[in-house]
């Protein structure tokens, strides 16, 4: 385990603390910079992450090879302070999409799809924790729930939209439909209930917990594509609010399907990555290079710094203010994933 003195140590030999910026992106703010750092030993994507113990846990995902992509079991932790990245404990089965969370000093991985007779997305119920030299199964979710946004406040696991099998096929991508169901699991006493549903049905959303509420962007539904809403839960209401949504990007698509979401030291949310695909059939499309900086005051976003390499199905982990960008592919679709690690900073 790391403590705070070597984890800022580390950071700030790596230029991640009190990096200056010319003040271009807002005023009175310094302007974000992306910074490129080692590399995962694995190139995959559709994966989430967390905060574990000071350092930055994520597991499964789809591993990206030169004759297509496999259903990841592997497990991998990066310690910021000194930039390395080290193996742990596989998943008991392969898994991607699967939501990773931090609470209480325990680590979680819930849900997700996996490989079954009907197909390679099988949404799945198993949420399983890390403990000692593997994983054990804590709980099953009260039905499917994946490409969902999971966060954690005042030591409840909240699942937020998402994907579930539409009726009683359960196997191939076709058979998922969006849902906006918020499921919520108390550690504790280890029982799942339900709070208010998200706004807007829809999947590979990000999310972030900032001042005190769990904010949702972005995402993509099945038939209308990528939407930037921005959506505010206030736990003490159980309600939800819209803000500002995400601009368009410069290309006229609109970010918002499998994006990444942090906060930055001076309390903006960045959103950053995504893809979107051209009509049906065209084979078209691309990934977002846009990096969006909201002001939770001003309820306002303005451009930030493009991404080094542009990607989506990536995952983001904020640590005391440096926003880590992690894996995800490089190419619209599941092809050409990546092992980059790179850090936003100020």
């Amino acid at each position: 385990m790391i403590d705070r003195r070597g984890l800022m140590a580390g950071a700030a030999g790596l230029g991640l603390v009190g990096l200056a910026g010319c003040a271009t992106a807002s005023p009175g703010r310094r302007a974000p910079t992306w910074r490129v750092l080692a590399a995962m030993p694995l190139e995959v994507q559709e994966i989430y992450a967390a905060e574990w113990s000071g350092r930055i846990l994520t597991a499964g995902g789809l591993d990206g090879r030169e004759d297509g992509l496999f259903i990841s079991d592997r497990s991998f932790l990066y310690d910021p302070g000194a930039d390395v990245w080290s193996e742990t404990a596989r998943l008991p089965a392969p898994r991607h999409h699967p939501m990773i969370v931090s609470v209480g000093g325990a680590a979680f991985a819930l849900g997700g799809y996996g490989r079954s007779e009907a197909g390679d997305w099988t949404s799945t119920t198993e949420a399983w924790v890390l403990e000692g030299d593997g994983w054990r199964e804590v709980t099953r979710l009260p039905a499917p729930q994946a490409e969902t946004v999971g966060l954690v406040h005042d030591g409840r696991i909240h699942l937020i939209g998402g994907r579930a099998p539409t009726g009683a096929a359960n196997g191939e991508w076709s058979d998922q439909g969006d849902i906006a169901t918020h499921r919520v699991f108390e550690v504790a006493s280890g029982q799942w209930s339900q709070r208010a549903p998200l706004p807007m049905a829809r999947n590979s959303a990000a999310g972030v917990v900032h001042d005190g509420a769990l904010w949702v962007a972005g995402g993509r539904t099945v038939e209308g594509g990528g939407t930037g809403r921005l959506d505010r839960y206030d736990p003490a209401r159980d309600a939800w609010e819209a803000r500002a949504p995400i601009p368009p990007s410069p290309t006229g698509q609109q970010v918002g399907g499998g994006l990444a979401l942090g906060v930055l030291g001076d309390g903006r949310l960045a959103a950053f990555g995504g893809e979107w695909f051209g009509p049906r059939g065209s084979g078209g499309g691309g990934v977002f290079a846009e990096t969006w900086l909201y002001d939770v005051d001003a309820d306002a976003w303005s451009a930030g710094p493009p991404m080094t390499t542009p990607r989506h199905g990536l995952a983001a982990v904020s640590i005391r203010g440096v926003v880590f960008a992690i894996a995800g592919g490089r190419v619209v679709g599941g092809g050409d994933a990546g092992p980059e690690l790179e850090a936003l900073v100020l």
